[in-house]
């Protein structure tokens, strides 16, 4: 059990939680509503645990506790009864000895019903814990099974913890409400690292600790504009990072923050009214690319790379484990200072170095990724591209969200920690630039074409990325394949697909986009041009036009798998292997592969082809998609093929071989 004398903090096992000395009552208050879990968050919480057990977690935090101290071991529940109530639904279950009792104030039926738990004899019982403990007993007969249950039941009386928050006898219990209310959000585990970091540190570093801390934490608005020191750390007019500020110490004090206090001195009697109100300056909001708690890991993350016993396959960016990522870190008041000044550089780094999604619909007409800086000009607030060199600021925003669409899950985005990790040591653009392709390469040639890091779905196993690309904590981007086996990994319909995953679509479309950038992108090339002839005919398709490069960009809607000859009109001229293969495959919207998933091939070109016949309406979803439809167009309208055998097997082939060529040449 951990404690600070200054913060009314437990950290206690489930084995402490329920068996604590004194008679310990935990009371369910007449103004909390009554159990109300149902099968799906119970079984999810059983699931939790399930999971942490099979992955042998030293630790598992299961959430928070606020209770308020009654005295005598009393303790009145405020927030957490849900899960307080399922966990000793749980210990009984499991037939657990439990000392400490869990009462209803003034409801005799929800006292009878659990006080006879596991048995249930009497008549009119609480329905809700009746029907919660068979639930409960259901999901640990069928996640743990009978084998299992005697260890599972050790792991979780003395791995699984549990933040319990005593709210002190002194405090107003009214004003405690008022005061929650006016917060408008409960105990999260990122405000217990704040309170554990922030206890650390004398009361001037606590504040500039703080100011830093909260000005990080609103994720969808600039740093620069949230941050009260930032004329005096960002300057040229609030672009850059000042280089003259290299430590903690070297950011400006800052006067008194109510953000400092401590959790208890909050709640004693801080109102939310008496927070200083800073000034928001005028600027464009927008969608963040990943939330506070897992940005905190990444930054962690950053920090402990310096360390030198630091085990990066056992570092998991999963804000599941937020708690325990920082407890294992063993803070002091060292690390606290450096991790809060890497929070700050590394907070301006992914606003101003890194794309972010604007409030604006995906249209053809429109890239709604925004790669800007944030600035001052004339005490007026603004944002301008990253780079004034189009051509370099086309090609960040492209590789940036081209990792960002193929990695939305929050943590599974080690690429945007190579991207601040990058950062921290080198901002010229062009180098980053360079950095990124590098890393893309990387991506696809040692990772998703190398079978030793995937696993029997050609999916990158856990550490594939960090074991590939870091190596004793630098990076490692030389490009360790050879040869490219493509049709070995991913098959080429001769037989069973064993799946593709999104990162290789994302990364061709990549390819077929900076191909254009690279050799027509400026040039107002005709369609006679010997230049546009060649780019085409690598391509294996007529001219179908340059706009469709001009306007792609990587829909964050484009996850869906479009097989262009149907599943439903196999036949025994086309077998299922066969339309399974890269070569019939393209990532495009979802909610247009819905619509016309059964088309056949040549009626797509109707139903995707605006009325000029050239520009695809799907363009933006897939350049690889385009190449397709242009061929199977060729071949339609051209005599080449019969009716009905517009984009056929061999097709699939031929196209399949041209973007293979087209990624092998990636290899030099």
């Amino acid at each position: 059990m951990n404690t600070h004398q200054n913060f009314p903090l437990e950290e206690l096992s489930i084995q402490d939680l329920f068996n604590q000395e004194g008679n310990t009552k935990y009371e369910i208050p007449i103004y909390q509503r009554n159990y109300a879990w149902e099968n799906e968050e119970i079984t999810a919480l059983v699931n939790d645990v399930w999971d942490a057990y099979c992955q042998s977690k030293g630790t598992y935090f299961i959430g928070t506790l606020v209770t308020y101290d009654r005295g005598d071991n009393r303790y009145e529940v405020i927030d957490g009864q849900q899960r307080l109530t399922t966990l000793y639904l749980i210990l009984k279950s499991l037939d657990c000895e439990v000392k400490s009792k869990l009462t209803y104030r003034s409801r005799k039926r929800s006292n009878d019903t659990i006080n006879k738990l596991p048995g249930q004899e009497k008549d009119n019982p609480d329905l809700g814990i009746l029907r919660g403990f068979k639930v409960v007993e259901n999901a640990i007969n069928e996640i743990v099974g009978t084998e299992n249950k005697e260890n599972f039941t050790k792991y979780l009386l003395a791995q699984v913890h549990i933040i319990h928050y005593r709210v002190p006898r002194d405090v107003n219990l009214n004003h405690y409400f008022e005061v929650m209310n006016s917060r408008g959000e409960q105990l999260e585990k990122h405000e217990i690292v704040k309170s554990k970091l922030i206890a650390l540190l004398d009361e001037d570093d606590r504040n500039v600790f703080a100011e830093i801390w909260q000005a990080c934490s609103e994720m969808n608005v600039y740093v620069q504009s949230r941050y009260v020191q930032a004329a005096n750390v960002f300057v040229d007019s609030l672009r850059i990072f000042s280089p003259s500020i290299k430590s903690f110490k070297d950011l400006p004090v800052v006067g008194g923050s109510e953000d400092s206090y401590s959790l208890d001195d909050f709640i004693k009697g801080i109102k939310a009214t008496e927070r200083r109100q800073k000034k928001v300056k005028s600027t464009g909001m927008f969608q963040p690319i990943i939330d506070f708690p897992n940005f905190l890991l990444i930054v962690l993350k950053i920090t402990l790379m310096n360390r030198t016993n630091f085990d990066l396959d056992k570092f998991i960016l999963d804000d599941k484990e937020l708690i325990n990522a920082f407890d294992e870190a063993k803070p002091d008041r060292a690390f606290a200072k450096v991790f809060a000044f890497n929070l700050l550089k590394a907070r301006y780094f992914l606003d101003n170095y890194v794309v972010h999604h604007s409030y604006e619909d995906d249209t053809q007409e429109s890239n709604p990724w925004q790669l800007e800086v944030y600035q001052c000009e004339s005490s007026s607030y603004n944002t301008k591209n990253l780079s004034s060199d189009g051509h370099l600021q086309a090609r960040l925003v492209q590789l940036l969200s081209m990792f960002e669409v193929s990695f939305t899950p929050r943590q599974r985005k080690n690429y945007l920690f190579y991207c601040l990790y990058h950062l921290f040591n080198d901002t010229d653009l062009n180098r980053y630039v360079d950095f990124l392709s590098a890393l893309a390469d990387k991506y696809f040639f040692d990772v998703y074409a190398n079978s030793g890091n995937l696993n029997n779905i050609n999916t990158p196993m856990p550490g594939a990325f960090d074991g590939t690309v870091l190596k004793g904590g630098q990076f490692d981007l030389n490009i360790r394949c050879t040869s490219l086996d493509f049709d070995g990994i991913y098959g080429n319909g001769k037989e069973a697909s064993k799946g593709i995953p999104l990162f290789v679509f994302n990364y061709m479309d990549y390819l077929l986009w900076s191909m254009y950038a690279d050799k027509l992108s400026g040039k107002k090339l005709k369609e006679s041009d010997r230049e546009r002839r060649e780019f085409f005919k690598k391509l294996g398709c007529s001219d179908f036009g340059l706009t469709v490069f001009e306007q792609f960009y990587f829909s964050r809607t484009r996850r869906s798998l479009e097989h262009f000859f149907p599943q439903a009109n196999v036949n025994e001229q086309i077998t299922e292997y066969e339309i399974n293969c890269f070569g019939n495959y393209a990532m495009i919207g979802s909610d247009i592969n819905s619509s016309g998933s059964n088309w056949s091939p040549k009626s797509k070109l109707d139903h995707y082809l605006d009325a000029s016949g050239k520009i695809s309406q799907v363009s933006v979803a897939s350049l690889k998609l385009i190449i397709m439809m242009q061929k199977c167009k060729d071949n339609a309208y051209e005599g080449v093929c019969p009716s009905g055998q517009e984009w056929v097997y061999k097709d699939m082939l031929e196209h399949q071989k041209r973007m293979v060529a087209i990624l092998k040449d990636q290899l030099g």
